[in-house]
């Protein structure tokens, strides 16, 4: 019986743990594919507190091995049916048939970037592929860009880059913007900013960089080429919840409902990290959310000990 069981291993889950196991927690860890999460892939984060550049990888390599030298366990297999309460412990069941027991549960599964499912799109993402332009943003300063997407964060990630970069392509099925109108005004205010609406990425082009994106147009059905060193890809998320639609509450979307106290509806089990609804989806803030979830675990323990 665990004091607590985390589900994911990416900054939110893997901060859980060293605050966990900190606390003398035991703590067990499972994960259904590599430790680190989205951003194990990102090849230089500069946004973190304190630390000036580091990659991805060995961001999350070294966040790892702090969680195996607390003496954490850890397995990576996929968690699929969770079962029981708070008062009378909860028993989680993996894809290969072993069970799991423990007091306390933290989901820190995250959400994927939802892709365009273009041919090159994988084997160019850091080279000119991005789904995060506060993360990645930096790196194309003074270069033409463009972003996809249509709603809040697409619009967000165009006025962002237009401050760093000398010309942004803002690329939208439709020719209007599901966004709000404050930044849609603001877009249309941008003398940088120029709209490629009714339209679709089709292709991206170049081998070892993206040097062009072709536009379809989805009215016409007519194609041209436009040259630009990134493309920011703003076309919503997918949270990984799915095998816990019937266990807690999710919003319409698919993200498990919990405030900055990361409390789910259910007694003793905590959202954190990505896939719980939050307005910020960063680094720093799946840490945070790490951090109180563990914390909150403990104190549930304790004073359920008293």
């Amino acid at each position: 019986m665990y004091d607590i069981i985390i589900v994911g291993a990416g900054t939110a889950g893997l901060t859980a743990a060293i605050y966990g196991r900190r606390a003398g927690k035991s703590v067990i860890v499972y994960e259904s594919e590599t430790y680190g999460g989205q951003i194990i892939n990102t090849p230089e984060i500069e946004n973190y507190p304190g630390i000036k550049n580091v990659s991805g990888y060995k961001f999350a390599t070294d966040l790892y091995e702090q969680v195996i030298a607390l003496g954490t366990d850890f397995e990576y297999d996929k968690i699929v049916k969770i079962e029981g309460s708070f008062e009378e412990g909860f028993k989680l069941t993996t894809e290969f048939g072993k069970t799991c027991e423990g007091k306390t549960i933290i989901l820190a599964c995250g959400a994927k970037n939802r892709h365009l499912g273009l041919p090159m799109e994988e084997k160019l993402l850091g080279r000119g592929i991005s789904y995060c332009a506060t993360c990645d943003g930096a790196f194309f300063k003074g270069k033409n860009v463009a972003v996809n997407g249509g709603g809040n964060t697409a619009l967000e990630d165009a006025i962002y880059l237009s401050g760093l970069c000398n010309k942004v392509y803002l690329i939208h099925r439709r020719d209007a913007f599901r966004g709000e109108s404050a930044l849609v005004d603001i877009v249309r205010q941008t003398a940088n900013i120029e709209l490629v609406l009714n339209s679709t990425v089709s292709e991206l082009k170049g081998e070892k960089k993206l040097e062009a994106i072709t536009v379809k147009d989805t009215v016409t059905s007519g194609e041209r080429d436009i040259s630009v060193d990134a493309l920011f890809v703003a076309i919503g998320q997918v949270p990984s919840n799915e095998p816990f639609a019937g266990l807690v509450e999710l919003d319409q979307s698919g993200y498990i409902v919990a405030g900055e106290d990361c409390k789910t509806n259910v007694k003793g089990i905590f959202a954190a990290g990505d896939g719980r609804t939050k307005t910020l989806r960063q680094l720093t803030t799946a840490a945070s959310d790490g951090a109180i979830a563990a914390v909150a675990c403990c104190d549930l323990i304790l004073h359920e000990n008293q």
